[in-house]
């Protein structure tokens, strides 16, 4: 079964091919009718996200952002079908990298880095674009999938872009691997921690916030300076990526210290322009009550 079901997203890969983009955004504005009206796909995990967000903003408001949001998420899920079938050409053309040039002295320096990504824009064609714009060996974590003939495709897929793909299982691995460039491993770190006794706590989007470890712990561990990419979507169908240095010394920070400046950049960005983040996720499961089980976690700066 799982190879017929390969066979069916080989098919359908090639379909994407000649599918014209202005079809797909048709599709797209059918996809936000259908989610956000008639299966109303995680309205009210939406809607709580942002009320509890933006405590200032009016229900009118709110409703505005809900629905750019589902409009943009319709975008999303045609894109990131459709990108299985571009080229790096198209790729290029329409997901630019502003600045890649910004970390060429970590690679003279023969020093890995971490760039700290989020659920912005089109996460899934980032990972596409930027591999062959860095002098670094471009590596990026992924969730595995439950088809595994469809999870090597998809590895060579992007091993032909320049990318490698690490299993988040193997995260650890990833950072010990030696290989003939400096690595530059992108984390997603703006969703749930696991296990939660490691999480850093703080004040995100107003809410008491259980955030992700790893680039804190792995930056230090490695010696690696951490950098920021930041996406803005410039129209539809059109992305730019720009490259922030987010802490050049790991090691001379404070515990909490690279956990908070990244999550407050990601929060000013969001702040800018909310339609685009991904609010159908379950990012606060974790309680106040939570934490006080886990003495471990630290909680940096709550009222700040």
């Amino acid at each position: 079964m799982q190879y017929i079901s390969y066979l069916l997203f080989r098919l359908f890969r090639l379909l994407m091919k000649i599918v014209p983009f202005w079809l797909l955004y048709l599709l797209s504005d059918f996809m936000f009718v259908l989610f956000y009206y008639v299966i109303r796909y995680r309205r009210a995990v939406v809607l709580g996200n942002l009320t509890r967000s933006f405590p200032d903003k009016s229900q009118q408001e709110i409703k505005k952002i809900m629905r750019a949001f589902y409009s943009h998420f319709g975008d999303i899920l045609v894109e990131s079908i459709k990108g299985y079938g571009m080229t790096q050409k198209q790729i290029d053309k329409r997901y630019k990298i502003l600045n890649p040039e910004i970390v060429d002295d970590l690679y003279e320096a023969n020093r890995g880095l971490i760039a700290c990504a989020y659920h912005y824009g089109n996460w899934e064609w980032g990972i596409m674009a930027v591999a062959s714009k860095f002098k670094h060996q471009a590596i990026s974590l992924y969730m595995p999938v439950a088809n595994k003939h469809i999870e090597r495709y998809l590895k060579k897929l992007r091993a032909d872009n320049g990318m490698e793909m690490v299993s988040i299982r193997e995260t650890k691995e990833a950072f010990m691997v030696e290989r003939k460039r400096p690595p530059m491993i992108i984390m997603a770190a703006d969703q749930n921690p696991s296990p939660l006794k490691n999480a850093i706590w703080m004040k995100f989007l107003n809410q008491i916030t259980a955030c992700i470890h790893g680039p804190e712990a792995y930056s230090k561990k490695m010696d690696f300076p951490l950098i920021f990419f930041d996406v803005k979507k410039v129209k539809r169908g059109y992305y730019t990526l720009e490259v922030k240095r987010l802490i050049d010394n790991p090691r001379q920070t404070e515990l909490g210290e690279i956990t908070k400046a990244y999550m407050l950049t990601v929060e000013k960005l969001i702040n800018q322009k909310p339609d685009f983040w991904l609010w159908s996720h379950k990012r606060w499961k974790y309680t106040l009550e939570q934490y006080n089980e886990h003495g471990r976690a630290l909680f940096p700066d709550l009222d700040k």
